[in-house]
């Protein structure tokens, strides 16, 4: 052991030993995340693209651009599972026992995890920050030209697609038109509408969503309830425009999966500041419609009006009150915006989380070994995806916190390692 040790006693040859046996079980764990994550990306594509004709060499590039973010996701996962198959190993050898019978601890070797932890950690956040941005952009401008160029991608021959309100049947694709395509939906956000054509091709646009350019069309208007009025019309040309639905590549807009962290903060100061603007609004109309009120009362006391011509003068200013006293509806999209940005910095931080009480649990495992280690590394994994995904729901529909949401599954992580070292120490 004294050859092992450098001019300050400390025992670098170990510390080598127990990194290169962290670094290996930490590849073994990447390379499995990776697959799974790959091969998910390539069934939804089969799904999703392949099974509509997509040239094989479009479909090899989006999985291209699809990379880093498999990546950023695989790293703290592999973190987890590889600090538990090595320390899980060096305890089923009594290769720790070895050490601590040296006069090393095993609590001292946890120095070389912590190092590979955070180096993961600085690695899966710039991964985040630039890489996964980049890719994300550049799979959706591939993905909308490949809309364009082959429309089954996006509208399935014989099939109905559904878009918020909007619902499209299409008959036989043929090149780049769709044949005998009926869409239902609604005028004025009540009135139901159903527009029939002959032929539609499609068109990109730039603000987001696609143009179908229907030829030979037809469009029947049903009136307000109770009117029992029908409309119709007929053109020989239509440009229909729909939005797609969001997610990686539906829109050239570039939403908060496509940023960085840098240009999140940007956009959510930008949206905090209206939202502080119209709730500034919506305090002066209040302060308005009281005086409004006050004044209508004193003139109908003024004039000594009966109850129900007061009533009736009164009627319109507290109606107009009412309205500007009734709750501003939040603004959602702040929530989305703040659940992204703090996802960049907690899922990357999940790898020193992971690691931190990865390490008390395989140490304690004196009889595993590896095999045990993987498993149980992969379910606290699927806790903590659960945990996440949760989290990202309740954020976005519930209005829980965005920080806690996304920072909560890894101080659940860290609570949990940090008792285990204590109860370690106690237990000596």
């Amino acid at each position: 052991m004294r050859g092992g040790r450098d001019g300050g006693g400390r025992p670098w040859t170990l510390y080598r030993y127990v990194l290169r046996e962290f670094a290996l079980s930490f590849l073994i764990a990447f390379l499995f995340f990776f697959v799974v994550f790959f091969v998910n990306q390539i069934l939804l594509m089969a799904e999703d693209i392949l099974s509509k004709k997509a040239q094989v060499l479009d479909v090899l590039l989006l999985l291209v651009y699809a990379i880093p973010s498999e990546v950023a996701m695989a790293f703290p996962f592999a973190a987890l599972v590889g600090a538990l198959m090595s320390t899980a190993r060096l305890s089923a050898d009594s290769e720790f026992l070895v050490m601590q019978a040296a006069g090393l601890p095993p609590r001292r070797l946890f120095l070389p995890f912590a190092i590979l932890g955070i180096a993961v950690t600085i690695a899966s956040f710039s991964i985040n920050e630039y890489f996964l941005p980049l890719g994300s952009i550049q799979y959706g401008k591939l993905y909308r030209s490949l809309i364009v160029s082959s429309p089954a991608v996006e509208l399935q021959p014989w099939s109905s697609r559904h878009y918020k309100d909007i619902t499209i049947v299409t008959g036989p694709v043929s090149g780049n038109a769709v044949e005998d395509v009926l869409i239902f939906d609604k005028v004025d956000g009540s009135r139901e509408r159903v527009i029939s054509a002959r032929k539609a091709s499609l068109r990109s646009e730039k603000d987001g969503g696609i143009v179908l350019e229907l030829e030979g069309v037809w469009a029947q208007t049903m009136g307000k309830v109770g009117e029992g009025r029908i409309e119709y019309t007929s053109s020989s040309r239509m440009e229909y425009r729909v939005k797609l639905d969001s997610g990686v590549g539906s829109s050239s807009i570039i939403g908060p999966f496509e940023m960085s962290s840098l240009d999140l903060g940007k956009v959510i100061a930008e949206k905090e500041k209206a939202w502080k603007g119209r709730l500034f609004l919506r305090s002066l109309g209040l302060v308005a419609g009281r005086t409004e009120v006050l004044r209508a009362y004193d003139q109908a006391q003024a004039q000594g009006l009966p109850w129900q011509n007061a009533r009736q003068r009164l009627q319109p200013p507290l109606a107009k009150y009412r309205d500007l006293s009734a709750a501003l509806p939040q603004d959602r999209s702040i929530h989305i915006y703040k659940t992204e940005y703090y996802k960049k910095f907690a899922i990357p931080a999940g790898a020193a989380c992971f690691v931190l009480l990865a390490y008390p649990l395989g140490v304690r495992a004196r009889k595993a070994g590896r095999s045990v280690g993987f498993g149980l590394g992969l379910l606290i994994a699927v806790i903590y995806w659960a945990l996440l995904l949760l989290g990202s729901t309740m954020s976005s529909r519930l209005g829980l916190s965005p920080f806690w949401s996304m920072w909560g599954p890894n101080f659940l992580m860290l609570a949990v390692g940090l008792s285990l070292w204590i109860g370690e120490r106690l237990a000596r």
